[in-house]
């Protein structure tokens, strides 16, 4: 397990993108840091592609003491604009021998992911270029397959960077279509429905939705109604004695003087129970993710100063000093905001699912006749195997007959089959007769020819 310093958590605080379930703490910060709490962290996945190849990089990198000293005094700004990848020249001879084969690894597996995707596509990839496909991927430097340079270094972060940051912006996107798919297929079961059916089921609907807004007043994230709720409920301490620095302490899970993203949306559990309850019919828990990000998002947002993804204590204590921590706004749920989607983005919606579905109703259709064509190949080919067991039985059962008989045995048209000798003894009875009658007409012949015959001019 890697037990990363501040250095690290600061590189690692623009990859790690996370959502938490709920952490049950006590009043003792020794008991709220936990290690099965570290591996639970540590494990985390990134939900980048390329994540096992990203965390094995640092753990390999952290073993140098020479870079990690460097790590240490990195500030954001080191990091991103790649000099902190200048230093990679200075590391020990094993660690370059490890990121080398770690490279080839990560190089081996995308060229099996290439081939998988042609593959499933039917594209001839025989003769692929894997050198120009490797170029889709930004991670790594795509021209030099074999050893790990300070450009790849350079290449995991800053790509690792832009993608995790884009990571709320994609999760909003998908949230939305999913709203929007919801809202689909409740309008298309409703078209399905008589009218009066249709009006009852509507009516239930509604009821649904007015239950789940008779929820209890949430409190803003970050507030200091919110933090006292939290330091009640969850940590069991008097609210009359909240004390911003103790909080801090005691959710600093892992102790690194940092609240990440994973520690700041756990904060956030007893407000989102509110709200939502997996068992309620009326409560989504898609939503409630969704919800669980916005908070998170407003408390970075007037908290997280220099926008390194991490909220320090001077940031925390900075924060408490604002107007808005004594007195916030009230915190507008998803049911308050307005929707996530316009009717006219449904319609688009909708007319692309419908193309989808035009194009998956043909292809299902080719498949059908493919799938019919290869049955009838089936029927043929099954009748033509049971013709030629049919032709083999009645043979064996002819040869069987046959032989019981003493009958000579047959070919497959029911012509006699001779063995060769008897052939050959057949020839010689024919042959016998004939031998016989010139050997008796030579005994016949006189020994010498008759003298004095008379000669006829």
């Amino acid at each position: 397990m890697m037990n990363l310093d501040p250095g690290w958590l600061l590189l690692l605080s623009m990859f790690l993108e996370v959502w938490s379930v709920p952490l049950d703490r006590n009043a003792t910060p020794q008991e709220a840091h936990s290690p099965q709490e570290d591996k639970q962290e540590d494990n985390v996945d990134t939900g980048l592609y390329y994540d096992r190849y990203l965390r094995e990089v640092i753990e390999v990198l952290e073993t140098d003491p020479h870079f990690r000293e460097k790590l240490q005094t990195a500030n954001t700004e080191d990091i991103k604009n790649g000099r902190l990848s200048k230093e990679l020249d200075l590391v020990g001879h094993h660690v370059r021998t490890r990121l080398d084969e770690l490279k080839r690894q990560e190089v081996s597996r995308l060229r099996m992911l290439l081939k998988a995707k042609l593959d499933s596509t039917n594209t001839q990839s025989l003769q692929m270029d894997h050198a120009s496909l490797l170029k889709q991927f930004e991670h790594l430097d795509p021209h030099n397959q074999n050893t790990f340079e300070a450009k790849d270094l350079e290449l995991l972060i800053s790509t690792a960077t832009k993608d995790l940051e884009n990571y709320d912006a994609e999760r909003h996107d998908e949230f939305k279509r999913y709203e929007m798919l919801k809202e689909h297929e409740r309008r298309e079961y409703l078209k399905g429905l008589d009218q009066e059916k249709r009006e009852k089921e509507e009516k239930r609907m509604e009821e649904l939705k007015d239950k789940h807004r008779k929820h209890p007043k949430v409190n803003a994230p970050g507030s200091v109604a919110q933090l006292r709720e939290v330091w009640k409920e969850t940590d069991g301490l008097d609210p009359t004695e909240f004390n911003p620095k103790t909080f801090f302490k005691l959710h600093d899970a892992n102790g690194d003087g940092v609240l990440d993203e994973q520690e700041l949306e756990a904060l956030f559990a007893k407000e989102l129970e509110k709200v939502y309850d997996p068992k309620n019919e009326e409560d989504d828990m898609m939503e409630m993710e969704e919800e669980r990000l916005r908070m998170r998002e407003h408390v970075m947002k007037n908290v997280d100063i220099n926008q390194d993804r991490l909220v320090s204590l001077e940031e925390f204590l900075k924060s408490t000093d604002k107007k808005e921590f004594n007195n916030p706004k009230e915190w507008d749920t998803l049911d308050d905001t307005k929707p996530v989607f316009t009717e006219a983005e449904l319609q688009r919606f909708e007319a692309e699912l419908h193309t989808k579905e035009e194009e998956l109703g043909r292809r299902a259709e080719s498949l059908r006749q493919e799938q019919d064509l290869l049955k009838e190949r089936g029927k043929a080919l099954e009748a033509q195997r049971r013709e030629y067991q049919q032709a083999v039985l009645e043979m064996s059962q002819r040869k069987e007959k046959q032989a019981v008989e003493g009958q000579p045995p047959t070919g497959p048209n029911g012509e006699l089959q001779f063995h060769q000798e008897m052939q050959k003894l057949e020839d010689q009875g024919a042959k016998a007769p004939v031998e016989q009658e010139v050997q008796e007409a030579q005994n016949n012949l006189p020994a010498e020819p008759p003298q004095n015959l008379p000669i006829h001019t």
